[in-house]
């Protein structure tokens, strides 16, 4: 009897694919069914689960997922699973591809499949354009880029260097600042430079 098979993903640990997950429920597969990966990129050759739920599919199964970008980053990657999906006799499923419901088992749904995944790609080929376009124009003009903020002012480390060469212990400055001594150090020789 033909399955439904359901994947996951999100790429850091601190998301959550509860919404995914209610979604591929509500699409009518089994909770024993969903496969979910924590933490892992879309880019990554390597996703556990998503192995164990291609190893899950048999002929006439359907893998799951609620929208494109859990696949992959890529036209190719995308493309070539939907090839070894057709090999084992199984279709894919993507529950909101541009606004709709699309199922490769059918000539339209992959069609469409194939015109959204290039699409996919092209929109993260433009957004990462954008990005290095707009680091590079911040740095020119001199502007903060963000980034982690320095913790202690000079003026606390200037003391923490006076103390040091007055006999205190750097393992105990240090540990009075709450940083590491080889920090510490390393930000006494940042004062000197």
């Amino acid at each position: 009897m033909a399955k439904l098979i359901g994947y996951a993903r999100v790429s850091t640990k601190s998301q959550t694919t509860d919404r995914q997950v209610m979604d591929l429920i509500a699409a009518g597969i089994r909770k024993d069914d969903v496969y979910v990966d924590h933490g892992v990129s879309g880019g990554r050759a390597r996703r556990p689960e998503f192995d164990a739920a291609l190893d899950a599919l048999q002929v006439g199964d359907t893998l799951v997922v609620t929208t494109l970008d859990r696949l992959g980053r890529s036209t190719a990657n995308m493309l070539e699973l939907a090839g070894v999906l057709r090999t084992r006799g199984a279709a894919l499923r993507v529950l909101n591809l541009g606004g709709g419901d699309v199922d490769t088992s059918t000539p339209m749904g992959g069609m469409v499949f194939t015109v959204m995944a290039a699409l996919a790609e092209m929109e993260l080929a433009i957004k990462r354009e954008r990005i290095v376009d707009s680091v590079s124009k911040r740095r020119a003009a001199g502007k903060d880029l963000g980034g982690r903020r320095p913790r202690f002012t000079e003026s606390q480390i200037l003391n923490a260097r006076r103390l040091v060469n007055a006999g205190e212990s750097a393992t105990q400055v240090a540990r009075d600042l709450s940083m590491s001594r080889a920090t510490l150090y390393r930000r006494i020789s940042e004062l000197r430079a």
